[in-house]
């Protein structure tokens, strides 16, 4: 040890290291003049493994300092990076954490595992970057947010290639001018979608945003699907994916877990290891779904570890790390490359006590595509999924609809502001049919494009949702007649 630094030999990543018994030559034999097969065999091992520049010896530590939701080591601030991983052994076993500061004398590191043991005087070790390298093999199954899969199934195959956290250029991405169908009647009329675009769920707890998502989920439209559950229930968890999503959904889903319970390192490295493998599957010419359930709590994890970091709050408690990291993963979806697929991103935002000014919200609506409001007042009424046409905007609209859409749309909003504007009017019997044809056409119209527009995950996928919206129009006018 020197300075508080210790050094250790340890086996590369599948390969051991060989004691000096074993690279010894035998002594002479007179009747066996060959070396040991098994000691030339670990010796080569170890040469090929210094050739690809394998570190056979690790640098490591002692703990000087435990907090609930950090430790520091002294002595390795020279040997690592931020982001690098590090482990040290605990009464519970071998545990891991991520290195969030470097200092002249210390690094702090943030356990992955929720409530580690760390002593004083324990010796880390330092692991080096965390790696992904994710497989055609892992659609249909459950990870976490270290890439280990926790469905029960069998251990992970690794791709050949290790996934970059890096956005492709501005001016080397494809540009985004195909439509797709996403089978929800609301999404398809008012905030149509393009691939490669981000679109915002915004919504209060309770609405329904997770219904509304196991739906865009299930589209036909895409080939490989990576959903995101950072800081769900753990009890919802296996009903999101058997029930909501369902099994023929799930066959093509990568699903990333990270449920509430889990510590804030995991929840915030959640999201990352969800685009990483949607920049897999992109890069493989694949049409990428990504639905990411929520950036908020993934925000609520970027403020738990910046806080306890030692960075000070800026805006409600958050503070500017929080929003210069979000950007950083948001960037990462859209269209691929020339030649590449794309990330067709739908990002959940929890908006604490529906407050759409909330800074992560405020924050995520001016990084993204447009925004899709879930409304509480829409979903106590009983009309799911309950999002408001009125203050719902896609940015690519224009791309997907045709010149005669776009005026039906127009004219559809302008009937529903009319009719909300004056509800209270209605409501008190101030209002005489006849005197307004404008508010007798939008009284008339209003409650049957709302009923057209209800639709729950069992009802069909709708292939045409403007034919649908005239069929219930023209069914209502038959029935008037």
């Amino acid at each position: 040890m020197e300075d508080g630094t210790v050094t250790s030999a340890e086996e590369a990543p599948g390969i051991p290291v060989p004691s000096l018994a074993d690279t010894a030559q035998p002594a002479p034999d007179p009747t066996e003049h060959a070396p040991r097969p098994d000691a030339l065999k670990r010796l080569e091992i170890v040469h090929a493994a210094m050739a690809r520049g394998d570190n056979l010896v690790r640098r490591g530590g002692p703990v000087t300092e435990v907090s609930a939701t950090h430790f520091r080591v002294r002595g390795v601030s020279s040997a690592c990076r931020l982001g690098d991983v590090v482990e040290h052994r605990t009464r519970r076993g071998s545990r891991s954490g991520e290195v969030v500061q470097i200092t002249r004398d210390h690094v702090l590191v943030a356990p992955y595992e929720q409530g580690a043991d760390a002593g004083v005087g324990d010796i880390a070790f330092i692991r080096g970057e965390q790696r992904l390298a994710p497989d055609m093999a892992w659609r249909g199954r459950v990870i976490d947010a270290l890439g280990r899969a926790v469905d029960g199934g069998a251990p992970l195959i690794s791709g050949a290639d290790e996934t970059a956290p890096l956005p492709p250029s501005a001016l080397s991405r494809q540009r985004v001018d195909a439509h797709l169908r996403t089978g929800v009647r609301v999404i398809d009329i008012f905030t149509p979608l393009c691939y490669g675009q981000r679109l915002g769920v915004f919504a209060g707890s309770g609405v329904g945003k997770s219904t509304l998502l196991a739906m865009l989920a299930s589209a036909d439209a895409f080939d490989t699907v990576v959903v995101a559950l950072v800081g769900e229930r753990g009890r919802e968890v296996r009903e999101f994916l058997e029930d909501t999503i369902g099994a023929e959904s799930m066959a093509k889903t990568v699903a990333v877990v990270a449920t509430s319970d889990e510590s804030a390192m995991m929840r915030r490295r959640a999201s990352g290891t969800a685009m990483s493998v949607a920049e897999y599957f992109r890069d493989k010419g694949h049409r990428v779904l990504l639905v990411l359930d929520s950036i908020t709590r993934f925000a609520h994890a970027l403020r738990e570890v910046a806080i306890g970091a030692g960075e000070p709050p800026v805006a409600r408690g958050y503070p500017a790390s929080v929003f210069t990291d979000m950007p950083k993963l948001l960037e990462r979806a859209g269209p691929g490359r020339e030649g590449a697929g794309s990330i067709t991103a739908i990002i959940s935002v929890l908006v604490d006590g529906d407050d759409h000014n909330d800074p992560v919200a405020d924050s995520v609506r001016g990084i993204l595509d447009g925004h899709v409001v879930l409304d509480r007042s829409i979903a106590e009424q009983g009309r799911y999924p309950p999002v408001n046409p009125l203050t719902s905007v896609s940015r690519l609209a224009s791309r997907a609809w045709t010149e005669d859409q776009r005026k039906l749309v127009t004219r559809l909003k302008a009937m529903i502001a009319r009719y909300e504007e004056t509800r209270d009017i209605r409501l008190l019997g101030a209002y005489q049919p006849g005197a307004d044809a404008e508010l007798d056409n939008a009284v008339k119209q209003v409650p049957v494009i709302y009923e057209a527009l209800m639709q729950s995950p069992h009802d069909r996928r709708s292939p045409d949702p403007f034919a649908d919206l005239a069929q219930h129009l023209k069914r209502q006018e038959n029935t008037d007649g």
